[in-house]
């Protein structure tokens, strides 16, 4: 195995290029220093023609021949190639080289000439208008006994400088440019060999960024890359160990969550929900990926449930109450929230359990009726018997009319107590019949027992002027236990006689269904009953009237026995009511086994 080469080797021809930058800086470097040393060499050649010329042009100047400076002028210039001015102290030209001092402008305000006319060399480079060239002027001045009687500027032409500058320029740039080729050629070969392994290492990481975990760097031709390469591959194989550990650990919630019958609703900090199983979902009857992600106030619109997570999140403890949902049928669900911490103990937000009671709270509700509602119906009488025995024994030679009168009353609450307890027996028979093989069914025609239900309650319908009609197919016939049924249909009647005015009529009709079933209605034009009312009229000892069913004689089992034997039948019972106007019992045979219900489900009308 080859030894593998260090980074530094395969980074170290990138100097060439720093070389490379170095050298064209260096070269423009040279190049701006040469163009300011030949400019200097110029300037102090110019102020040297200038010291020459000085005594001849002082000598002309203190006799004022202004003739003889021009003449001096322009026999100096074509003989030194330079252009020699004569500027007096006010700005004049006397002289000058190349045009006649008469036709040129006062020179006082030019910058190389202001300084001169003060007792100091001045110089400038700038355009000239009259020779339209770039020159490069030098003034000194001319002194007399210390006072300057004018100033000599001498100027000449850079544009030879300037041609000869841009010549050096240009081979610079040329070798410059050729220098950089090569660079260029040499670190494209040194960058492709460097950024290679680096791209095989950016592919890979992105090949594990998109999952691909199972992928292995190769090793590379430097020892940090190849080490690079191994930390990646580690890096790979103990993400891909932790996956499988958290999707392990995933599935391991879920599985846990799905199979809980309390839903579970995770919040964070902010009220937004980061996890739901799917009990919640349903509880909530929203679909899991519409809620995860979401307000809770959006997701449920429930006040006290929102006061509740409100009051946990800012006290951190432990809440919990009974919640009423009316958006999901009124439906009752214990919540509890508790506190969502991380590993480090920081709060995270909430977890809300939630178990739905109303199945539980409505048979704890019937429990504490049926517990008031016996203890009324027995202690009523019983009260009344207790205190009819004490004034007949305090009594003994009272009145016998008067005697017979109360152990009258007593009879009565006696014969009230006794239709109680066997109607609760009634019940009690019934419901272990359904708990326990059911009851013996075979087919009877319907209107047999329309009929002897019909005859039991003849004599209070006469009573009260009240019709009884039957509507009936002969050859109906239903699988029944035709004396519970006659007891179910007796119960429905007398109700509708009780309830139904004097003259009015109550209509018994049997017909089959579509489904093969049979339905029987026992239908009254009475008083109707409240539809509030009608969830929990099959209830033991419920009464819509409290005072009117007491006064009708009732013990308030009845529509519950009905209820009862009609479940015994595995069918169902139903009303449908309106107030003022009637009422109609139904009756649901079914051919088929259904699904038996529980007491107090409150059966919805048909």
């Amino acid at each position: 195995m080859s030894k593998k080469k260090r980074l530094i080797w395969l980074l170290f021809p990138s100097y060439l290029v720093i070389t490379i930058v170095s050298l064209i800086a260096a070269s423009w470097y040279a190049s701006v220093s040469m163009r300011r040393f030949y400019l200097a060499q110029t300037r102090q050649d110019l102020e040297a023609r200038a010291v020459t010329a000085r005594r001849e042009m002082l000598r002309l100047l203190s006799t004022g021949d202004r003739r003889g400076i021009d003449r001096l002028c322009k026999s100096l210039g074509p003989a030194t190639a330079t252009r020699f001015t004569l500027i007096a102290p006010d700005g004049t030209v006397f002289g000058d080289s190349e045009e006649d001092p008469l036709r040129m402008n006062n020179h006082a305000g030019r910058p190389e000439v202001r300084p001169a006319l003060v007792g100091e060399r001045g110089s400038a480079i700038r355009f000239s208008s009259t020779l339209r060239r770039r020159m490069m002027y030098v003034a000194i001045p001319l002194r007399d006994d210390n006072q300057v009687v004018g100033a000599l500027r001498t100027s000449i032409s850079i544009s030879s400088i300037d041609e000869t500058l841009t010549a050096i320029q240009t081979h610079i740039a040329v070798g410059g440019f050729l220098v950089a080729l090569g660079a260029a050629v040499i670190s494209l070969l040194v960058t492709r060999r460097i950024s290679r392994p680096i791209e095989m290492m950016t592919d890979g990481a992105q090949r594990f960024a998109d999952g691909d975990l199972n992928h292995r760097l190769p090793p590379q031709d430097s020892e940090e890359m190849t080490g690079l390469a191994d930390a990646l591959n580690r890096m790979a194989n103990e993400i891909d160990r932790r996956m499988r550990e958290i999707v392990e650990q995933r599935r391991n919630v879920d599985a846990v969550l799905a199979s809980m019958r309390e839903g579970v609703v995770a919040i964070d900090t902010e009220e937004r929900v980061i996890n739901v199983n799917q009990a919640a979902a349903a509880m909530l009857k929203r679909p899991v990926d519409r809620v995860k992600g979401r307000l809770l106030r959006e997701v449920v619109r429930n006040t006290e449930l929102h006061r509740l997570v409100q009051k946990a999140l800012e006290t951190g403890q432990a809440v919990e109450a009974d919640i009423v949902f009316k958006q999901l049928d009124e439906r009752i669900l214990h919540t509890q929230a508790t506190r969502l911490s991380d590993d480090r103990e920081r709060g995270i937000g909430m977890l809300i359990v939630l178990s739905d009671v109303t199945q539980l709270r409505r048979l704890e509700r019937m429990r504490q009726d049926f517990a008031a509602n016996v203890s009324h119906e027995i202690k009523t009488p019983l009260t009344a018997i207790k205190g009819f025995v004490e004034t007949l024994q305090m009594d003994e030679d009272g009145d016998p009319a008067e005697r017979r009168q109360f152990l009258a009353i007593i009879e009565k609450h006696v014969r009230r107590l006794t239709a109680i307890i066997e109607d609760l027996l009634k019940l009690s028979r019934l419901e272990q019949v359904r708990s326990a093989e059911g009851i013996a069914v075979a087919p009877h025609t319907v209107a047999d027992v329309l009929r002897d239900a019909v005859s039991l309650c003849r004599q209070n319908a006469e009573a009260k002027s009240i019709m009884l009609n039957i509507d009936c197919q002969p050859e109906l016939t239903a699988p029944m236990d035709p004396q519970l049924m006659v007891q179910a249909l007796t119960n429905l009647i007398d109700n509708a006689i009780n309830y139904s005015d004097a003259g009015s009529r109550v209509d018994i009709a049997a017909a089959a269904q579509s489904d093969g079933g049979v339905r029987i209605d026992v239908r009254d034009t009475g008083i109707g009953i409240p539809k509030k009312h009608l969830p929990r009229l099959f209830e033991r000892f419920y009464r819509v009237d409290q005072a009117r069913s007491r006064q009708q004689g009732g013990t308030g089992l009845g529509l519950s026995i009905v209820k009862h034997i009609i479940q015994a039948h595995n069918g169902r019972v139903s009303v449908d009511s309106t107030p003022y106007k009637g009422s109609v019992f139904s009756l649901h045979l079914d051919t088929a086994d259904t699904e038996l219900e529980e007491e107090g489900n409150g059966d919805q009308p048909s």
